[in-house]
C-alpha cells in the first residue's frame, strides 16, 4: 500500500508529534508515513522523541538566514508529500507555501475563527479564551495558506472550559481531549487522499 510521506515541523516538546507517531504505531495513521521531523530550535524536546522513534530529524534554526530554503531542500530530499505543523511557532511565507507542492496542515489550540491569527500561540491562546469568558474552546486542524490560521478547516473538536481554569490547566485539557486526538485523525484524512492519488498514477 502506498503512503503519503509526511514531514512534521516542530518547535517545542513534541507532544503532538508523539501523538502522530503513536497513531502510526497503532494503525490510526496508516495512510501517512512520518519520514522526517524538522525542528527549528536546537534542543527542542521533539528532537529526542524523533530519535527514539528512529525518525530522521533535521535541526534548522528559524532565525538563521535561508531557513525556508533549507526546509524546502530537506522536504525535497526526503520526497515529502505533505507537511504537518505540530506546535511549530513560525509563520511560513506565501512563497514557501506556493513552492511546496503538497498540502500543509496545522493544529491550532482554539476553535478558529476565535483566538487565532498572528500573535495567538501557546499559552496566550488559552489566556485570551479565559479573559474573554468563553465556556467552550477546543482545537482546529486546518490547511495552511498565506494568512496565519486562515486556511480551510479540516476538523475541529470542542473542549469545555471549567471553573477555576488557568491557562496551563486549559492548555493541558485541550491537548489531551482535542489536539492529540484530532491531529492524527485529520492527518490520516489528508494522507489517505494523497495515497489514493498515488495509487491512481501507477
Amino acid at each position: 500500500m502506498l503512503t503519503a510521506r509526511t514531514a512534521v515541523l516542530v518547535s517545542g516538546g513534541g507532544t503532538n508529534l508523539q501523538a502522530l507517531m503513536d497513531a502510526q504505531a497503532d494503525g490510526g495513521l496508516k495512510s501517512g508515513q512520518i519520514a522526517l521531523v524538522i525542528a527549528d530550535k536546537p534542543g527542542a524536546g521533539a528532537i529526542a522523541r524523533a530519535e527514539r522513534a528512529h525518525v530522521p530529524c533535521a535541526v534548522i534554526p528559524r532565525r538563521e538566514a535561508g531557513f525556508e530554503e533549507r526546509v524546502l531542500a530537506a522536504l525535497a530530499e526526503h520526497k515529502i508529500d505533505m507537511a504537518v505543523l505540530a506546535g511549530f511557532l513560525g509563520i511560513l511565507s506565501g512563497d514557501f507555501i506556493d513552492r511546496f507542492p503538497g498540502p500543509i496542515i496545522n493544529i491550532h489550540p482554539a476553535l478558529i475563527p476565535s483566538f487565532c491569527g498572528k500573535g495567538f500561540y501557546g499559552l496566550g491562546v488559552h489566556r485570551a479564551a479565559l479573559d474573554c469568558g468563553v465556556k467552550v474552546t477546543g482545537a482546529t486542524v486546518h490547511y495552511v495558506n498565506a494568512i496565519p490560521d486562515g486556511g480551510r478547516i479540516i476538523a475541529q473538536k470542542a473542549v469545555d472550559v471549567l471553573p477555576g481554569d488557568t491557562p496551563e490547566t486549559l492548555q493541558r485539557r485541550v491537548m489531551e481531549q482535542a489536539e492529540w486526538i484530532l491531529l492524527p485523525q485529520a492527518a490520516e484524512q489528508v494522507a489517505a487522499g494523497i495515497a489514493e492519488e498515488k495509487e491512481k498514477k501507477l
